[in-house]
């Protein structure tokens, strides 16, 4: 008997010591996991809050399946993004989830503005942008520091932003919704693309509106063709361009090709080689996301991305067109809550005002947007 309780403490004492390494493991695992999550990420893509749920009314009535939405809000523009964001709350049944980048001095606006008005049942997650993270990869000059935009470039690190989902919706902040956002995420995209755009040159947007464009949607309205740089890549200049204010991405296959490093490196050799054109699209985001994805993406349906009416082409649109479009975009040096944006009282009905009167729609006449 005395033998058989020595075996049996010496298996207890054995199960025990298992235990601890395996605990022990398993707090090593963790930590490991912790620091691949956060190594993953660029300097700045820092969570500010998330609100986790719907109320229960609501709950019931929206699709459990989660639709991940980037969209970039700076304060100059934060009203863009609001009325976004409305327009495709309202349309949808789905369980939107977005995912708003703005910089550190916007995000009490922000919260502020979301929890203060109809918009306190969205589901978001604020994040914090921290503009350091494109030293290096963005020629600013001096005498025009003003002008960066650094939120234009947070399309570029989705994947950083939304590290667990499997596919999101990137949009612009100068865009609303007339349809369910669930049939854009739905867009199928073929194997190996990491992501759907839609093209400048045969959409249904050029078709109505923009005749004669010449070499502005094309690749060498945006890449300087005198580079060496560039004709290596053997891209042709007639290519159809794409616009990037809105696209599915397969995070998936983002990561997998290593997509946010390739647009880097496109950023840097500008900066050494100035390989961006100058003289049609003047666009410095654009560029690196044509020659990364030259050939390799996948298409939207062109109603998904109805754009120009930031330009004197929206005024050519019929109104019955505008309708029948699903998203609208204000792409152009005409905004829609300026004076002179075309269908800019369209856009208008899924604003809501800011309650602290900090941002207000510029009109006509001047006179002064006010909350009815």
């Amino acid at each position: 008997m005395t033998l058989r309780k020595v075996n049996i403490s010496i298996l207890i004492v054995a199960v025990v010591i298992f235990l601890l390494v395996l605990h022990h493991n398993f707090l090593g695992l963790s930590d490991f996991l912790k620091r691949e999550l956060s190594d993953s990420n660029p300097l700045g893509l820092q969570p500010i809050d998330f609100i986790p749920a719907a109320p229960q009314r609501l709950a019931g009535e929206r699709n459990d399946k989660e639709i991940s939405v980037v969209i970039a809000a700076s304060d100059e523009r934060l009203g863009g993004a609001i009325a976004a964001m409305n327009s495709i709350y309202r349309h949808t049944k789905s369980n939107v989830v977005f995912y708003i980048v703005t910089l550190n001095d916007t995000v009490d606006h922000l919260r502020l503005w979301l929890s203060n008005t109809a918009l306190k049942n969205l589901r978001y997650r604020i994040l914090d942008f921290d503009p350091r993270v494109l030293e290096g990869k963005v020629q600013v000059d001096p005498q025009k520091a003003d002008t960066l935009k650094p939120l234009t470039f947070a399309r570029f690190y989705l994947p950083n932003l939304v590290p667990h989902a499997e596919k999101a919706i990137y949009v612009d902040d100068d865009i609303i919704v007339q349809d369910d956002i669930l049939e854009l995420y739905n867009t199928p995209l073929k194997p190996g693309h990491a992501a759907a755009f839609s093209d400048d040159c045969d959409s249904t947007t050029n078709k109505v509106a923009v005749r004669g464009a010449g070499n502005q949607y094309n690749y060498i309205g945006f890449l300087d063709y005198k580079k060496e740089t560039i004709r290596k890549l053997a891209m042709k200049a007639n290519t159809c361009s794409f616009n990037p204010g809105v696209f599915v991405a397969n995070l998936t296959e983002w990561k997998l090709q290593n997509i946010t490093k390739q647009l880097e490196k496109w950023m840097a050799l500008n900066v050494a080689e100035e390989l961006y054109s100058r003289t049609l699209a003047g666009s410095i985001t654009t560029p690196p996301l044509l020659i990364v994805f030259y050939k390799q993406h996948s298409s939207i349906d062109p109603m998904w991305n109805v754009r120009h009416l930031g330009s004197s082409a929206g005024k050519r649109y019929s109104p019955q067109f505008v309708k029948a479009a699903k998203l609208l975009h204000w792409n152009g040096h005409f905004k829609p809550w300026g004076r002179t944006a075309s269908y800019a009282e369209v856009w208008e009905k899924w604003y809501v005002p800011d309650p602290t009167g900090k941002f207000s729609l510029i009109r006509r006449h001047s006179e002064a947007y006010e909350a009815k």
